[in-house]
């Protein structure tokens, strides 16, 4: 068996096209999605996803503005910023770009947000809306996961799912939103006791850990569905992921690769959430769901 690769770049091509018709009917009535992008420091991985999400952006009618810290800026600079996007009406979307230097204090920069917008969904609230099943914004790159299972016609109620990760960015919400579509649902972290005892079971296996080429070819169910959400940069320079994909690739059903899987799914939903908050605050219905 040999794996379809699932064509992250193709779905995302797709679902941005969706997303520009919604912007330029939110042009008709006057109304342009605002994305501003808070950036401290120069990581250079930092600013290099910076600008692919403000290409894409552009792409789709989306105006991203960079606003830009030294790294030794003072937290209070950054939060003041956020003040006043907040109160900005053409500004519909706040990305704050991580990771923050270490003595920016994460959880407060996020917490400052304004819920409405808060298009990365990582704010407190809308973390609480998900787990309650209410409406809120979800983190880009599960909701994206989810896109792409979707388009893909993966079969998720009653299957098996197993999730590698436990981070509030990917791994929590990911399990969420899989229980939301009645799979049934283990999440897997560095204290789970024979991690390929578990992982085999698994009809869907994300991976979101954060270690290049962990899971194996023995780790996986044959016929299982493959989603790698890791990125790991090797010393050779070259990019890798989670998963050990030419292995993995003669064993599973289907698989997305790295680069060119979910990585381009949560470039679209973050510009997708921006153009929903735009027609939240504008009063419009979109027809994209």
């Amino acid at each position: 068996m040999t794996a379809k690769i699932i064509d992250g770049k193709a779905i995302a091509a797709a679902l941005r096209a969706e997303i520009k018709r919604d912007a330029q009917a939110l042009l008709a009535r006057g109304v342009q999605p605002g994305l501003a992008v808070i950036l401290v420091g120069d990581d250079p991985a930092s600013r290099i996803y910076v600008r692919n999400k403000s290409r894409a952006g552009a792409d789709t009618g989306v105006r991203s503005t960079l606003h830009e810290f030294a790294a030794d800026a003072a937290e209070s600079a950054v939060l003041e910023r956020i003040a006043n996007l907040n109160a900005d009406p053409g500004v519909h979307g706040i990305l704050v770009q991580l990771p923050l230097p270490a003595r920016i204090r994460t959880e407060r920069v996020i917490a400052a947000i304004a819920p409405a917008k808060d298009v990365d969904g990582f704010h407190p609230l809308n973390l609480g809306a998900l787990v309650a099943g209410h409406a809120g914004f979800v983190p880009c790159t599960p909701a994206g996961v989810m896109h792409l299972l979707a388009r893909e016609g993966v079969p998720l109620a009653g299957r098996n799912a197993v999730v590698i990760g436990r981070s509030n960015i990917v791994g929590k919400p990911m399990a969420l939103l899989l229980l939301r579509e009645n799979a049934t649902v283990t999440v897997c972290h560095s204290k789970t006791a024979d991690l390929p005892d578990v992982t085999r079971r698994a009809d869907v296996l994300i991976a979101a850990v954060g270690r290049a080429r962990m899971v194996t070819a023995n780790m996986v169910k044959p016929g299982a569905c493959v989603v790698d959400v890791g990125i790991n940069r090797l010393p050779d320079g070259s990019l890798a992921g989670d998963v050990d994909f030419a292995a993995v690739r003669e064993v599973a059903a289907s698989i997305t690769p790295v680069p060119g899987g979910v990585g381009p799914m949560t470039v679209a939903l973050l510009i997708a959430n921006t153009v929903r908050a735009a027609a939240r605050a504008a009063g419009m219905k979109l027809e994209t769901p």
